[in-house]
């Protein structure tokens, strides 16, 4: 077979996947579609234990309800049950998705609203079959169209949400000039040890804040960043800076997280600018 009739193949099977994919939205069987989700609370924050794993996050007790019954269901985060909780509190509101019908087959995520269509993996698909069509362009009409076919698009969509990006590096730095400051604790430093292929192992401390906000809500958190030698800190005294809105979001130190904003910021920049770069210079080879 020809690397045309490989391109043909590919460009098939995942318009396949990307018709069957939109096909089943349109009928209301993604798994997107076919999934409850509803805000629950937390009811109750279980210590960490000092040298314990990270893995399953800070032990919560979160309660919610079927809407479809109305009855009220309590559940624990033990075992793989989506995202990891790091930062907890009583009475905070956390998102749990479940399959319509078994609300106790339950997973938690900070996303309250979640895709309500289940088309990113047809998307995807159709993003495969565009780069198929760039290599055969490339191939067949020489490598400029590479950059075009990659460049082009990628400036375009950097470009829109450029605006956005410096939104919320704004809003960020708002937020850190308005963070109160309080007292916290490190209450206990969690160890991972893991092991590679090539059997070397490294091992992951992670320490865990105490703090109590100025509106008296005591909140736990994994802190994985703002602290020397965190395998020793166990017990030390820290400064909490968080955010009067959203104890959730802290930090240890203030003038690291506005310089990680304008490294993000110049970083946007840059890609805008050398995606746009490729595509122009690729259309002045043609």
């Amino acid at each position: 077979m020809s690397w045309h009739g490989y391109l043909t193949l590919w460009c098939a099977v995942f318009g396949a996947m990307a018709l069957l994919g939109y096909g089943r939205s349109l009928a209301g069987m993604t798994r997107a579609q076919r999934t409850v989700r509803v805000r629950g609370r937390i009811e109750r924050v279980r210590e960490p234990r000092h040298g314990s794993s990270r893995r399953g996050g800070i032990s919560v007790v979160v309660s919610y309800r079927d809407p479809s019954t109305g009855l009220e269901v309590i559940v624990t985060n033990d075992g793989e049950r989506g995202e990891t909780v790091t930062t907890a509190w009583t009475g905070r509101e956390i998102g749990v998705q479940f399959p319509r019908g078994r609300p106790h087959a339950y997973r938690f995520t900070s996303d309250f609203q979640g895709s309500s269509r289940g088309l990113g993996w047809p998307n995807f698909a159709v993003f495969l079959i565009y780069v198929g069509l760039v290599v055969v362009a490339a191939i067949d009409w020489g490598w400029p169209w590479a950059l075009i076919g990659f460049g082009a698009p990628w400036a375009v969509s950097i470009a829109c949400h450029l605006p956005r990006n410096v939104r919320d590096v704004n809003r960020r730095r708002d937020t850190l000039a308005a963070m109160a400051a309080v007292q916290g604790r490190v209450i206990a430093v969690l160890k991972d040890v893991s092991t590679d292929e090539d059997g070397h192992t490294a091992t992951t401390f992670t320490p865990v804040v105490a703090f109590t906000t100025r509106a008296c809500t005591a909140v736990t958190a994994h802190c994985t960043s703002g602290l020397r030698d965190p395998a020793g800190s166990y017990g030390r005294d820290v400064t909490i800076h968080y955010a009067p809105d959203d104890p959730a979001v802290f930090t240890l130190d203030r003038a690291a997280e506005r310089r990680s904003q304008g490294l993000d910021l110049a970083f946007n920049v840059l890609a805008l600018v050398v995606t746009a770069a490729a595509a122009v210079v690729g259309a002045a080879m043609l």
